[in-house]
């Protein structure tokens, strides 16, 4: 019977981070989540609906991780188990927090854990970073889908912009995201309608 991290969802290699729900150790220190005895719920959302959500529960050097998944539109599968934390010294004083990557045979030191059947490191999945992959208008949709996620708008850069200031932000902020959001809709519709027309022009020549 094979251990966290055994199985045939560890075959992937062509997706990047921004596929994979992650949690940053980073951001649970910030928010007081790794004191012994705190628990909470995290979800994900998109389009100011939630995509997915985990019950988290700190102990003492470790982190137990509580959500249901399943694959491929399959049955909804329980999953519980540990992930145990390490610290490192920092230059300036203070101490550095770690996840130790609880897939089998891994226990890498990492910051970050992306969630698949289990939560994993990026090596164990094989995920590249975006940057790695995407011409400069994938770029562009990335970050203007960002900005639209924080809106609280829906759908992306086709569904148009300003769907309404979102209730709390303050109009300079939101028409600072507008501004950003609108010149980096135009700059990935002018790179995919350029690399369209260039896929267009290299199917002609072959039927020549």
């Amino acid at each position: 019977m094979g251990g966290i991290g055994s199985g045939r969802h560890w075959q992937f290699g062509a997706d990047t981070t921004g596929d994979y729900r992650s949690i940053d150790i980073r951001w649970l220190k910030r928010e007081g989540l790794l004191e012994s005895g705190v628990s909470r719920r995290i979800t994900w959302s998109r389009g100011g609906e939630v995509t997915g959500l985990i019950n988290i529960q700190s102990e003492s050097g470790r982190m137990i991780l509580d959500y249901r998944h399943r694959d491929r539109g399959g049955e909804w599968q329980p999953e519980r188990y540990p992930v145990y934390l390490d610290t490192t010294p920092c230059h300036m004083g203070g101490e550095r927090h770690w996840f130790l990557c609880p897939a089998r045979g891994c226990g890498r030191r990492v910051a970050i854990l992306y969630g698949g059947a289990i939560f994993a490191c990026r090596h164990c999945y094989r995920l590249a970073y975006p940057s790695q992959r995407e011409k400069h208008w994938d770029r562009a949709v990335r970050r203007a889908d960002r900005i639209r996620d924080k809106m609280g708008w829906p759908g992306g850069i086709l569904e148009g912009g300003d769907w309404g200031k979102p209730k709390g932000m303050h109009w300079r902020t939101y028409q600072r995201l507008c501004k950003e959001h609108d010149e980096l809709s135009d700059r990935a519709t002018i790179g995919i309608m350029d690399h369209l027309n260039r896929l267009s022009g290299r199917f002609k020549n072959r039927r020549i």
